[in-house]
């Protein structure tokens, strides 16, 4: 199967700005992303959708073409991720390059390392919607999760009677680091319309995603005890 990995970089950022060429243990932020990608990858199919000169220019000293910038509209801050994902479909289908599927690598992941995606690839099958990484929650609706009633009482999310959190059922979030998505599902209809979901599980240090200063610098504190080894 034909995969398209996509790396979308929009340059505006209100919770860190200039977050994607701000440099990150030695490089920019994004190029974390880009050389994950890389030894997973041949460049050919490796796509940053940006809207910023600046991103581009960077992308393309790592040796990618970047063939596009992302229309005004797919770079706002209510632009969505399926829209940016089918603008790059299009615009790769244009050019004579069908994908079977798509891997959206966002650069806001820095820890996620080539190790993570082979890992994910080999969970991907032909008959899915969609390999998604994850990270066991530490919240949980049968536990401490609580949802307010018409007369203003919390109760538990999922009703239940359990006193000791070991004995909840285990409960994941989506960490923003890999997807994995088939094609024709992603034609079909969006991401959070999606059934046929399989999960690939990573450590709380490699699903760290930054998208404030506080995340900037708890990443610069990994960085530090870990380096790009999770």
């Amino acid at each position: 199967m034909k995969p398209l990995i996509i790396i979308p970089a929009r340059g505006g950022s209100k919770g860190v700005p200039g977050k994607n060429i701000r440099v990150l243990g030695g490089k920019p932020l994004i190029q974390h992303t880009i050389v994950a990608a890389q030894a997973c990858f041949d460049s050919a199919v490796i796509c940053v959708s940006t809207d910023a000169e600046d991103i581009k220019s960077l992308a393309e000293e790592t040796g990618l073409n970047v063939p596009f910038l992302r229309p005004a509209a797919l770079a706002t801050d209510e632009a969505g991720s399926y829209e940016v994902i089918l603008h790059a479909l299009d615009f790769y289908a244009q050019q004579g390059y069908e994908a079977d599927y798509v891997v959206l690598l966002q650069p806001t992941s820095p820890f996620r390392n080539a190790h993570h995606i082979r890992e994910a690839l080999t969970l991907f099958q032909e008959e899915l919607d969609m390999v998604v990484s994850v990270k066991e929650s530490k919240q949980n609706p049968y536990y401490n999760l609580f949802e307010e009633s018409h007369e203003g009482w919390l109760a538990p999310s999922k009703e239940a009677h359990y006193t000791r959190r070991q004995d909840v059922p285990p409960v994941y979030e989506y960490n923003g680091a890999i997807y994995i998505m088939a094609t024709k599902a992603l034609r079909k209809q969006p991401l959070n319309a999606f059934q046929k979901i399989k999960k690939y599980v990573m450590n709380e240090q490699s699903s760290h995603d930054i998208d404030s200063e506080w995340d900037w610098f708890l990443a610069e504190k990994i960085w530090e005890k870990y380096g790009n080894s999770l």
